[in-house]
């Protein structure tokens, strides 16, 4: 008979680099998100980095509202249509969040990445490097072939990233995050035009019952997507 399958493979997930650990994010981490978000923030007040302005809210449900909203990404999540939230940590205290989400993955094998991190951890490269590790997760792992972010005009940190990765401009659609016209930038990545950090990303927790779970399946090592499928048989 076969073995009954992990009904949360998720959880098992690690991504490692030299200085940064990322895992999915569970109850326990949340609430540490929820902290470092109360502590400092995660931008002045003055300004709003996000298309959405989450971080506006009344600081007295901030810490509900975002429980909620990742309990409802967790289930909506399924092969066609899921976002995966890892929590980063630097030296083990929450530094901030790194997505990865995707629809239809198992056709179109595209992603899109969204982050943020705590006003304390930024300004140490810590942006690029979380990115990266997803990136190299989504395109060697995964086995992606675009990649795509996007960043408020002013933004600067987020672009400065994207720059640093390789991503190039795909045009821009207007927003309205506090009631004020505003240019978002669209960006893409390829694998062949990802400027790869200079570390190996070390991932654990990479099974087939993830790979299945995130329309990836069957699975292969790093760099098996894009070359000839193996025939069946």
């Amino acid at each position: 008979m076969d073995p009954v399958p992990d009904p949360w493979p998720v959880q098992g997930l690690v991504l490692r680099t030299p200085r940064l650990e990322l895992r999915p994010d569970d109850d326990a981490s949340l609430r540490e998100l929820v902290v470092m978000l109360h502590d400092a923030g995660v931008h002045p007040a003055s300004e709003m980095p996000f298309a959405a302005p989450w971080t506006d809210a009344d600081p007295r449900y901030l810490g509900r509202g975002v429980l909620q909203h990742f309990w409802s990404e967790r289930a909506r999540s399924a092969p066609a249509s899921w976002g995966l939230h890892l929590v980063v940590r630097h030296d083990g205290a929450v530094a901030g969040l790194q997505s990865l989400y995707a629809e239809r993955f198992g056709v179109l094998r595209g992603v899109h990445t969204g982050s943020y991190l705590g006003r304390r951890f930024q300004s140490r490269g810590f942006g690029t490097e979380m990115r990266a590790a997803v990136l190299a997760f989504a395109f060697d792992t995964l086995g992606a072939t675009t990649a795509r972010s996007d960043y408020v005009e002013g933004n600067e940190s987020s672009a400065t990233v994207s720059r640093r990765l390789g991503y190039r401009p795909d045009g821009t659609v207007l927003n309205a995050a506090r009631g004020h016209r505003e240019v978002q930038h669209r960006l893409l990545l390829t694998p062949d035009a990802f400027v790869r950090p200079g570390w190996e990303l070390q991932v654990e927790g990479w099974t087939g019952d993830l790979a299945g779970f995130l329309g990836a399946d069957p699975p292969g090592p790093a760099g098996w997507w894009g070359q000839e499928r193996p025939a069946a048989g």
